[in-house]
């Protein structure tokens, strides 16, 4: 098995409103890279996943997705500054710092799947 190279791995997030949703990622900086039969590619820098025209309530509202960055306090400010919270009525808590050695915040998108989006620190001793 060391012949086995992997490219990369995404999820496929669900969306509640398919157009509604590509609007929200591309309204927090998000690159949509292509769409076609209900699925669209985003990328910012090298992460990326797939949003697609699917939605199961209980999936979407338990699924978590983890955005590692290297300053969460820009990242903040930029989701503040986005409109997004105020344009599409969703939830964003303040940042934290994490028994984890992370400083991060929350952000749900339109069909309920959290984000959260956080910077290691040094671990208190």
């Amino acid at each position: 098995m060391t012949n086995l190279k992997t490219v990369e791995i995404k999820a496929f997030l669900p969306a509640k409103d398919y157009a509604l949703s590509q609007r929200f990622y591309q309204d927090l900086g998000f690159t949509m890279a292509s769409d076609g039969g209900g699925v669209s590619y985003f990328h910012y820098g090298n992460s990326s996943f797939l949003l697609c025209e699917f939605y199961v309530q209980a999936f979407a509202e338990n699924l978590s997705m983890h955005l590692l960055v290297e300053d969460v306090h820009a990242w903040f400010e930029q989701v503040k500054a986005s409109g997004v919270v105020e344009k599409y009525g969703v939830r964003l808590t303040p940042l934290e710092e994490q028994p984890w050695a992370m400083i991060d915040f929350t952000l749900a998108d339109p069909a309920g799947v959290c984000w959260r989006i956080g910077q290691n620190i040094d671990r208190k001793t």
